[in-house]
C-alpha cells in the first residue's frame, strides 16, 4: 500500500493513474515532476486538457475532431470530395494522412463490430455514412479497417449496406498484415496499402 504524505498529491496520482497505460508509479512519477516545474507549466498543461474537453468537436459530416462543425479535412477545396475512406477512429486518419498517399475525405465509424465487446451495427456512425452516400456525391468508398475478424466482420456488413448503390467499393491492400491496426503500421507500407487497393467484392471470393 503507498503511503503519501500530501492527500493532494496521492489524489492528482489516483486520477493520472485512471489514463490508459499509467501505472501508479508513473502517475507518481508525473505528479512529482509537475511539483517541480514552475506553476504556470502545470497551469498552461490543465488549462490545456480543460479547453480541449470543453471546446474541441465532432465533424458533422465525417466525424473527425474539430474546433468547429466541419473539420479542415472536410472543409478543404483541395480535397476530392467524391472518395470517401472508411476508417475505425481518429488515430487512423493521423495514420492516413502522414503517408501523404491520400487526398479523399474520411468517415470515422467510432469502433468496429465486436458482439463479444457489445458493440453492434447501431453503436456506430454507419446511419450518417449511408446518407452521404445516398447524396449521390460519392463515387468510390475505401474500406481502411483493421484487417481482423472485427473489422472484416464491419467491411461486410457495409458492404451490404452499400453494394446497391452506385459507387465503387475498394479495400486497402493487404501489404497490412492479417490482424494488425493501422496506427501500427508504417507508413510507406500503408501509404501503398491505400494506392494499390483493390475491389471489395474481389476480396470475398479470395
Amino acid at each position: 500500500m503507498n503511503s503519501y504524505s500530501s492527500k493532494l498529491v496521492e489524489t492528482a496520482v489516483n486520477e493520472l493513474s485512471r489514463l490508459p497505460g499509467i501505472g501508479k508509479k508513473t502517475a507518481l512519477r508525473l505528479a512529482l515532476y509537475l511539483l517541480k516545474k514552475d506553476p504556470p507549466f502545470a497551469h498552461g498543461l490543465g488549462n490545456a486538457i480543460i479547453k480541449m474537453r470543453n471546446d474541441v468537436q465532432f465533424c458533422r459530416e465525417c466525424h473527425n475532431i474539430s474546433d468547429s462543425e466541419v473539420c479542415e479535412i472536410c472543409a478543404s477545396e483541395k480535397r476530392l470530395k467524391n472518395t470517401i475512406c472508411i476508417v475505425e477512429d481518429i488515430r487512423d486518419v493521423m495514420a492516413i494522412e502522414n503517408t501523404g498517399q491520400y487526398s479523399g475525405l474520411y468517415h470515422i465509424l467510432g469502433g468496429i463490430i465486436s458482439p463479444m465487446d457489445g458493440i453492434g451495427p447501431n453503436d456506430l456512425n454507419i446511419d450518417s455514412l449511408i446518407q452521404r452516400v445516398a447524396g449521390g456525391r460519392i463515387t468510390e468508398v475505401i474500406m481502411a479497417l483493421s484487417t481482423t475478424i472485427e473489422g472484416d466482420t464491419t467491411n461486410f456488413y457495409i458492404y451490404k449496406k452499400l453494394k446497391n448503390h452506385n459507387i465503387r467499393i475498394t479495400t486497402i491492400a493487404r501489404g497490412i498484415a492479417i490482424g494488425d491496426e493501422l496506427e501500427y503500421a508504417d507508413e510507406v507500407t500503408l501509404g501503398r496499402s491505400i494506392l494499390n487497393r483493390t475491389l471489395y467484392e474481389s476480396s470475398l471470393t479470395r
